[in-house]
């Protein structure tokens, strides 16, 4: 590049970024506007519904249990988890971390509808026996009942149509027609091809999202031409059968991140309609963005004037509370706060929030010599711009080969390991990269990275780890405390990476203990303390 071609850039990033912080610190003080990504957080692949005044959103979590959380919102803006749809998922022992593992499977791209006073849900995992789940509920913050099993629909979308019939739009723009009950695909129903690709799309063509809208049908996807950009498209016929024609709805850079694209739009109350389209944005995973849509010609255009996500953005509907994705947890309740998710199920008897009141207890259930591998690790998700996560436990009753910590946990983690060997214990700071077998996600292997080791005398430890996902960062630090005063940084700066080929999820945080001797032990965590710096000045 010539010297004043990339000068030329560095101004363009520098007055963007100024621009930015900027527009943020106004919104500090304007309660009315907020500031994209709406949400700063892994939540792929959303589907979101309105009922009366209500907005219903479902996200994907792939492999964490209970999985499927279904949020509620008053203004698209502030979401809270109300139900999971599921426990655990048990088509197999891979969800057990037995046989192989489901990383990067599990549940993904689920389709929520509401219909004659039910709610339904649809989704597939991406992995045998190939086979889908309908769900249902009259209210989803009661829980949900598994209805029915169907043949595999990959990124699929129900829809219930106007005469009664069901449908479901799924992979590069199939179509097939289900029984009313959804409990199999209708004899001799409709199973069509909707549209032939055209000369542009010669690459990723998915994630089916379907409304009607003036009698017209609309399908939207997601498409990742082969060297172009990727961007949100839109199909249309005035019949379900077709023919149907396409347009390009949303093709945007934002935030310095070269797209945004995948998600599905909705109106509110009022006739007005948004779009709810995720982000790529590095270690910290899949965000959401929120935007106009607008009906141009009989197509929903997304994005401002300009054809472009907003850095702010008036609340769609004013004067709603802000809710936490992300909380603290002192562990003083009966149950888990619908914050946390286990990786794969949980062995139910190896933890407990009722033999030692006000603490989580993690006990060892299976010998393990890896955290991939380990039972029973609790996760949040970090979020953006910057957060931090503090951990207390108590490490008095770990036993010979124990391994406790904190993580920054992804296909790429960084660990704050406690190790119990004889007698002593030592916190280590280390770097895991799994090695998983395309297959199954069978562990094949886990390449460590000690960046420093020193012994602890003290039976309660505090470990902390800040993350800061500002552009060009993804970084994550690593501290320790026996007082929760005095404060010690440990090891190297931990780049968080995002590999779809490993977890396919956002860097969360990760509360873990496992046995790699034998079991018996056990520790304490006495609370999980969360702070995350909002979306202000970068």
């Amino acid at each position: 590049m010539k010297l004043n071609s990339l000068y030329f850039s560095l101004l363009l990033l520098v007055s963007f970024f100024g621009y930015r912080a900027e527009a943020s610190e106004k919104q500090v003080a304007d309660s009315t506007v907020f500031v994209n990504p709406m949400m700063w957080a892994d939540v792929p692949d959303p589907d979101v519904i309105r009922v009366g005044d209500d907005f219903y959103m479902v996200s994907t979590t792939m492999h964490l249990m209970p999985g499927a959380p279904v949020m509620k919102s008053k203004d698209l803006v502030n979401w809270e988890i109300v139900s999971y749809v599921f426990d655990k998922l048990t088509d197999g022992p891979k969800y057990d971390l037995l046989e192989g593992t489901a990383y990067g499977r599990g549940q993904w791209a689920t389709s929520i509808r509401y219909h004659n006073g039910k709610f339904y849900l649809y989704f597939s995992p991406n992995d045998q026996p190939y086979r889908g789940y309908v769900y249902t509920t009259t209210d989803p913050a009661k829980g949900w009942t598994l209805e029915a099993r169907t043949p595999h629909f990959h990124d699929a979308s129900l829809f219930f149509d106007d005469d009664g019939k069901v449908y479901v739009f799924y992979g590069t723009g199939e179509l097939r027609e289900l029984k009313s009950d959804l409990s199999d695909v209708q004899p001799g129903g409709l199973q069509i091809k909707t549209f032939e690709r055209d000369a542009s799309e010669n690459g990723l063509l998915e994630g089916s999202r379907v409304i009607k809208h003036d009698g017209k049908y609309y399908l939207l996807m997601i498409s990742w031409p082969n060297g172009g950009k990727r961007r949100q498209v839109c199909y249309r016929a005035d019949k379900i059968e077709g023919p149907y024609e396409k347009k390009v709805i949303l093709e945007s850079d934002f935030g310095g991140f070269p797209y945004v694209g995948q998600g599905t739009i909705v109106d509110d109350a009022k006739g007005n309609w948004y779009g709810v389209i995720f982000q790529d944005r590095g270690g910290v995973g899949r965000v959401l963005t929120l935007m106009p849509c607008r009906w141009i010609d009989g197509w929903p255009i997304l994005g401002d004037e300009n054809g472009r996500v907003p850095l702010t953005m008036k609340k769609p509907v004013q004067g709603c509370p802000e809710i936490p994705l992300v909380v603290s947890d002192a562990f003083d309740n009966s149950k888990l706060k619908l914050n946390w998710q286990w990786n794969h199920n949980p062995v139910d008897n190896a933890w407990s929030l009722t033999e030692r009141p006000g603490f989580l207890r993690l006990k060892t259930s299976r010998v393990v010599d890896n955290l991939y591998l380990a039972p029973n690790t609790l996760t949040q998700r970090m979020e953006g711009p910057q957060c931090s996560g503090v951990v207390a436990m108590d490490l008095s009753h770990m036993k010979d080969g124990d391994v406790a910590g904190f993580a920054a946990f992804n296909g790429h983690s960084g660990l704050l390991s406690v190790s119990m060997e004889g007698s002593k214990k030592y916190l280590t700071m280390s770097t895991n990269v799994v090695d998983l077998r395309d297959q199954d996600k069978a562990v094949l292997g886990v390449d460590v990275e000690e960046k420093e080791r020193v012994e602890l005398d003290a039976s309660v430890v505090y470990l902390r780890i800040d993350a800061d996902f500002r552009p060009g960062k993804d970084i994550a630090t690593f501290y320790y405390s026996t007082d929760n005063t005095n404060w010690k940084k440990i090891g190297a700066d931990f780049k968080m990476i995002f590999d779809y080929r490993k977890l396919f999820m956002g860097t969360k945080f990760a509360i873990f203990n496992y046995a790699t001797k034998a079991l018996g032990g056990y520790v304490d965590v006495d609370s999980f303390d969360y702070k995350r710096t909002k979306n202000t000045a970068e």
